[in-house]
């Protein structure tokens, strides 16, 4: 098949990229509705919590096996499912009259976007040709920031001025307007290579076992890390693990063929998608508990405040892709973990009743070395990939992104509650040195992603068993150009 135009191509990504803003929009924009939302529906404790628990479950544990569906039943068709699925999730979300209902209908969302995220990006990695497609994955990436730090603005506003129901019925009439585009925009593609029949077995072990870790990560901001049921989960999700890889190994037809991950280069992106992940959530879950408990600032003034590292976001992720083609992705990803550090080294400067001068120059920083992080890691983990397995490699770079948003919220929460309990004392001294001490640990993370930076995203890591090469220093996605 011929390439799609470039007009068209434009217009994939511009519905594609609106579907995954809004995914994305709705993990930060509900964060600042919670109050309104356990208000409203008279709850106490951590019940709330489970709103946000339900819907990370669903996404994490199904972007794998979604992300191989959309290869073999065709990604246009999974995609169209899954914005059906979305519209009537966050319908029922916005009508629900109990945390029970409210829970049920966030788990949808989660699997409505688990469906989404993996189908979208194979679209768009499919559609432009190796000249055009950084800049895709750029723009790409500078949408998730964009919908990640946007959301603190507009779900403020949203709840202050129409109710915390729309900040779920925003999605209805976005949502439709997609459906009603997406058949005439987008083509149908998927594996012809291979099986349609499913690894039954495969899916019924990683999928518990992505299920179990995120709900492990999350549970051990209240439990501990040393809690003897989240041991034995963690056992057992090692077990899965173990029958899944042995299960891979024998099957006809893999959920997950091991030809696909024999690439350092691949290894490397979903590496630092992990840790990018763990940095960004972990600094944004500290930073809005910051100024909401020691600052005292409404919802809607810190997403003024963000909105500053929207702005940034999206220029590091816009930049990052015009000039990985002739810096390399090595030094563009580790020049975004440095800024990415020197926001974070800023953000431990911020005095509890002192002038906030220092956090639009912190935000700023760490806005823009999140956008070039992601967009380098994005590119490295769908390095080589052919079209046939475009969904597997996209589903498992956004798994690789999830697990780490649940990690990093859960030990910056365990670390600024273990600071704050150690310091006692005056209430907002004890939470300025337990919020420092997690973005401390957040200058950790970025180490971490600066060391696989250098090391795993080389200028060569040789040639992959499908026969193309995974990497260069001069860096191009490689995946054929054929039309979805």
């Amino acid at each position: 098949m011929t390439a799609p135009s470039q007009t068209r191509r434009w217009r994939l990504l511009a519905l594609l990229g609106t579907a995954f803003f809004m995914t994305i929009l709705d993990g930060t924009s509900l964060l600042t509705a919670l109050p309104a939302i356990e208000h409203r529906l008279h709850l106490h404790g951590p019940a709330i919590q489970w709103t946000v628990t339900a819907y990370a479950l669903a996404f994490g544990g199904l972007l794998l096996l979604c992300g191989r569906a959309a290869d073999l039943l065709g990604r246009r068709r999974v995609f169209i499912a899954g914005m059906l699925l979305r519209v009537v999730a966050s319908l029922a979300c916005g009508l629900a009259p109990s945390i029970q209902v409210l829970v049920a209908a966030r788990a949808l969302q989660g699997v409505s976007a688990a469906i989404i995220a993996p189908a979208a990006l194979s679209m768009v990695m499919n559609a432009f040709p190796d000249t055009e497609r950084n800049k895709a994955l750029g723009i790409w990436g500078g949408l998730g920031g964009l919908g990640a730090t946007a959301g603190l603005l507009l779900g403020g506003i949203i709840t202050d001025t129409l109710g915390w129901q729309w900040v779920f019925w925003i999605n209805v009439p976005v949502g439709a307007l997609v459906l009603m585009l997406a058949p005439t925009v987008l083509r149908e593609s998927r594996d012809r290579a291979g099986s349609r029949s499913f690894d039954i077995a495969g899916a019924l072990t990683i999928t518990p076992a992505l299920a179990l870790l995120v709900y492990i990560i999350t549970r051990m901001q209240t439990s501990g890390w040393a809690d003897v049921k989240s041991v034995g989960l963690l056992a057992t999700v090692a077990v899965l693990v173990w029958l899944f890889i042995l299960i891979e190994k024998r099957s006809a037809a893999p959920l997950v063929p091991f030809r696909a991950l024999r690439s350092r280069m691949l290894i490397g992106g979903n590496l630092l998608l992990l840790i990018a992940g763990m940095t960004v959530d972990g600094m944004l879950i500290t930073l809005t508990s910051f100024v909401q408990q020691v600052l005292g600032w409404p919802a809607a003034q810190f997403g003024l405040v963000a909105a500053m590292m929207t702005v940034a976001a999206v220029a590091g992720a816009l930049l990052s892709q015009r000039v990985v083609t002739r810096l390399g992705l090595r030094r563009v990803a580790a020049a975004g973990t440095v800024l990415l550090g020197c926001g974070c080294l800023l953000l431990t400067r911020i005095p509890a009743g002192g002038p906030m001068s220092l956090l639009p120059t912190a935000l700023c920083l760490f806005g823009a070395g999140m956008g070039a992080t992601t967009v380098c890691a994005q590119i490295a983990a769908l390095t080589g990939v052919t079209e046939n397995d475009s969904g597997l490699a996209a589903g498992l770079a956004d798994t690789s992104f999830a697990v780490g948003t649940a990690l990093g919220t859960a030990i910056c929460s365990s670390v600024a509650a273990a600071r704050t309990s150690a310091i006692g004392g005056p209430a907002p001294l004890a939470l300025t040195a337990g919020q420092h001490a997690a973005f401390e640990a957040t200058g950790v993370f970025v180490a971490l992603a600066l060391i696989t930076a250098l090391t795993l995203l080389g200028k060569r890591s040789g040639r992959s068993r499908t026969g193309s090469a995974d990497a260069s220093e001069n860096v191009s996605t490689g995946a054929p150009s054929t039309s979805p």
